[in-house]
């Protein structure tokens, strides 16, 4: 029995080692416990606060395994990416230079600093236990968040981003990042990646160059790697690709690693969610159908588990008693449902129909 919930103080270790074991290290979740403890204390004050509008909350929510009381994973929404500190991505451009005297037209591609993602949501630091990984345990995880912000969307922006770790050798090395950053530190990616998560990526756009990078001057690997996603993480950029996120012209300013962005409101989980008054029946007695994931209505109490989207003629989502306690809901009380599978994902759990860019960056 696996269950998304808010993350406690007593879960300090469980993070520590998820975030040791993140595949590759990730910068918004260090294995530092300061700023893990932090980041516990951070999302207790989010979930306790009245919010009117996104600011600088995060919300950061754990997977249980109830069977072996184990926490194994995380994911974390940060409300407003840039309410502290600008959120700095690079931007893909085109210029064109022309000269009418050479009769020369050239369109030259670029990347240039931005922080136009600093006013989206962001869901982030997702780090999951590797037994748990191409189970229902994954989809779970990384999409719970949506079924939260769908019950509270004054807390959060109408744009949700997602920025995937990007391409790193065989040595453990950003092409990108040797490419560009390293001439302007004296570190190796690994480095300034942990660095990045014990302070701020601020401090690194104040020393990286303010003009645009001109791409046919980069290495051709670290070209070929801007917008291309660790090998590991393919499968979740399919599934919130399939999810309604489209892929924008932003990367990370470090490894040159894709920045996705959806409309909260196209997204499939929020336009096929909808709300059931719970009936409770032994788990024997419930009917086969799809799997979906179940949320409870409680703020602080947040619960969503996967259970069977069983409805009754009068609309009624059947649980079980033991879905029922861990949501903490009674036969009448309404919880919200969505389908856990989505249109768009083939039988590899790969997306069919990658849209491509979002028309609204062209």
């Amino acid at each position: 029995m696996l269950v998304i919930r808010p993350v406690h103080p007593a879960d300090l270790p469980a993070l520590e080692r998820l975030a040791g074991s993140a595949t590759p290290r990730l910068t918004n979740l260090p294995a530092h416990r300061d700023r893990l403890e932090e980041r516990i204390a951070r999302s207790r004050q989010a979930f306790a606060a009245e919010v009117e509008a996104p600011g600088d909350e995060h919300y950061t929510f754990v997977l249980e395994d109830l069977e072996c009381g184990e926490v194994v994973g995380t994911a974390t929404i940060r409300a407003q990416v840039g309410a502290r500190d600008a959120y700095y991505t690079y931007r893909q451009e085109t210029l064109i230079h022309a000269s009418q005297q050479l009769d020369v037209r050239r369109e030259v591609p670029i990347l240039s600093l931005s922080h136009e993602v600093s006013e989206a949501t962001l869901l982030c630091a997702l780090s999951l236990d590797a037994r748990y990984k191409g189970t229902s345990a994954e989809s779970l995880l990384r999409r719970a968040r949506l079924m939260f912000i769908a019950q509270y969307p004054e807390r959060f922006a109408g744009i949700l981003a997602m920025a995937f770790p990007g391409y790193l050798d065989e040595q453990g090395e950003s092409p990108f990042w040797n490419s560009v950053g390293r001439h302007f530190f004296v570190r190796d990616y690994q480095e300034i990646n942990y660095l990045a998560g014990v302070r701020s990526k601020s401090f690194i756009a104040e020393v990286m160059p303010q003009f645009p990078l001109y791409l046919a001057l980069l290495t051709p690997q670290a070209r070929a790697a801007i917008g291309r996603e660790h090998p590991d993480h393919e499968p979740a950029l399919a599934e919130m690709l399939a999810e309604g996120f489209l892929r924008s012209r932003h990367v990370d300013i470090f490894d040159a690693g894709p920045v996705i962005k959806g409309e909260r409101q196209r997204l499939a989980s929020f336009q096929c969610a909808a709300w059931h008054p719970v009936r409770i029946r032994p788990a024997h007695a419930l009917p086969d159908a799809e799997p979906a994931m179940v949320a409870n209505q409680r703020l602080g109490d947040f619960r969503c588990v996967v259970a069977r989207y069983a409805l009754s003629p009068t609309g009624q989502l059947m649980l079980s008693p033991e879905h029922a306690e861990r949501l903490g809901v009674e036969e009448g009380r309404a919880v919200l449902a969505a389908p856990l599978g989505l249109p768009g994902m083939g039988d590899g759990g790969v997306d069919e129909h990658d849209p491509g860019y979002d028309e609204g960056e062209l």
